[in-house]
């Protein structure tokens, strides 16, 4: 075995001696090529897969960061930014769950966590400071959770606790808001950032809550000191609102009939906002009720009686000093009777009480455009005009949609314009180009990028191929057996036998190059006298 290795040697040896300098320049170009290969391949294979521990920090937080790192001896990488943190993909988890055990990073302010360690001996000044603060940490937190909200802050101000209760004094909030991508926040979107912050706090009001973006842009406003632009602005809104409603509406039926882009809508709206409370009584004098009755009831009797003309005996005639009385005259006693009746009638009466609320729509009016109809292709384009029955039919569609009503209230006036003309749209169409370069332009550097290290994968192979092809051709006896070079260098009874002695190699060399059969014959030979190598 040993003797094998050692003749291979030998013979590997004499061929290199046998190659020339460009032979020998090509064959170690070629192998450092496969080995340098090689060692990029298996250091490419074996380096760590590296994933985003923390990212979008800044300076303060991420050199607590990166301190925490060096201290547990874990290797990280820090992009050219300085917000990203990369390190081991098998150590992210671990790493989150003890920096989170050490508070870092910290986040946006200081939260509720604030009381979480004991403070013994603090004065009330400091534990309200403190819970404002905890208070201010925790919005901006959730704050920053909305999508189009990078970071916040917010900043409370509350009133001090004062013996008399002053009631001009109020809290009041600022916040500030990191937009991303330098875009305006949604009306709606700052509208629930105010009710967010108002709601936690209490005594706080949306109104006396300020948002402010990153570009300086004041998104919220206060109208409370003037109730009429308050409500004129409410009522602008609600009528934008509305007439973008009717819109998007009535051009989405379109775009399903006549193609996207191919109408376009506009409503007009007219809303009343009064509001009226109107107060009715009837009274029908036919509808009479009986309401009450009263009866009183007098009656008048009367009685008369004689008297006797003599006196009593024994008294004298003239002791009755009336002297105006007549002697016998009768004596009368009168009693009288009366009844009253007083009725009193109720007069049937109808009262009513209307409130109308303020919302009822007062005009309806729609401006409808659509696009020219076109036949062919390219310059062969001709124009279609539609027809007026058609142009009918599609101001019938969007009256229905939209709610127009023409001929049926005469308070309401409502009218649609419909008209049919070609679109232009120049800037639209320069940003289609624009984008469509842009578009261009990246997919080349896409496919060029994609295409560079395959190009020099194959420019290397065909400079070696042409580094080849410039070397002389030398025949090398590749093809001769272990064991039938000599010690000395020479091959013995190459050719078999009766050709003679030992010969060279160089010998042999020239001997192929004359004959290339020479190399077959002395193969031959070789294996028919030492048949154990085959």
């Amino acid at each position: 075995m040993n003797q094998g290795f050692s003749q291979l040697g030998t013979q590997l040896k004499t061929i290199w001696q046998e190659l020339s300098i460009g032979q020998r320049f090509n064959l170690v170009l070629a192998g450092l090529v496969i080995i340098g290969g090689m060692v990029a391949l298996g250091v490419w294979s074996s380096r760590p897969d590296y994933a985003l521990l923390y990212g979008k920090l800044d300076d303060a937080e991420a050199s607590r960061v990166l301190a925490a790192l060096d201290d547990a001896k874990v290797p990280y990488r820090v992009n050219r930014g300085g917000g990203a943190i990369l390190i081991p993909a098998d150590k992210v988890y671990i790493m989150r769950m003890q920096l989170a055990a050490k508070g870092i990073p910290r986040g946006d302010g200081v939260g509720y966590e604030i009381f979480d360690k004991p403070n013994f001996g603090i004065s009330d000044f400091v534990q309200r400071a403190n819970y404002i603060r905890a208070v201010q940490g925790e919005l901006a937190r959730t704050i920053s959770q909305v999508d189009s909200v990078e970071s916040s802050r917010v900043m409370i101000v509350m009133p001090e606790n004062r013996l008399t209760a002053d009631s001009t004094r109020k809290p009041t909030a600022s916040v500030f808001v990191h937009v991303r991508g330098n875009s305006q926040l949604a009306t709606q979107t700052v509208a629930a950032i105010r009710f967010l912050v108002a709601n936690a706090v209490e005594g706080l009001t949306p109104n006396n809550v300020s948002v402010v973006d990153n570009l300086g842009n004041v998104l919220s406003e206060n109208s409370d000191g003037d109730p009429i632009a308050g409500l004129t602005s409410n009522q602008l809104s609600a009528r934008r609102n509305l007439e973008q409603y009717l819109s998007r509406k009535a051009e989405s039926m379109l775009e399903k009939v006549l193609g996207p882009g191919q109408a376009v809508v506009r409503v007009s709206a007219e809303i009343n906002y009064d509001n009226l409370q109107r107060t009715e009584e009837k009274y029908d004098p036919e509808g009479q009720v009986l309401r009450t009755s009263t009866v009183n009831d007098e009656s008048t009797d009367s009685l008369t009686a004689n008297s006797s003309s003599g006196g009593t005996v024994g008294t004298p005639t003239n002791a009755n000093s009336e002297t105006n009385s007549v002697a016998g005259a009768p004596a009368t006693r009168t009693n009288t009777k009366k009844k009253v009746t007083n009725n009193q009638f109720e007069i049937n009466k109808v009262s009513s009480t209307t409130t109308q609320g303020a919302g009822g729509m007062r005009r309806l009016t729609a401006a409808v455009f659509v696009a020219q109809r076109f036949t062919g292709t390219g310059t062969n384009r001709v124009a279609q005009p539609r027809t007026p029955q058609e142009i009918t039919r599609l101001q019938k569609i969007v009256e229905d949609a939209v709610g127009i009503q023409q001929n049926l209230d005469p308070l309401r006036r409502d009218s649609i314009t419909v008209e049919e003309a070609p679109f232009s749209d120049p800037v639209g169409a320069d940003t289609f180009k624009e984008l469509e370069h842009q578009e261009r332009s990246r997919m080349w550097m896409d496919l060029a990028s994609n295409a560079i290290y395959p190009a020099l994968g194959l420019g290397a192979l065909f400079l070696l191929w042409r580094m080849f092809q410039n070397t002389p051709t030398d025949p090398i006896p590749l093809g001769v057996p272990v064991g039938a070079i000599g010690p000395d260098g020479t091959m013995a009874g190459a050719l078999g036998p009766g050709s003679g002695g030992p010969i060279t190699v160089e010998a042999f060399n020239q001997m192929v190059r004359e004959n290339p059969a020479n190399m077959t014959q002395a193969i031959r030979g070789w294996m028919s006298r030492n048949p154990s190598a085959k």
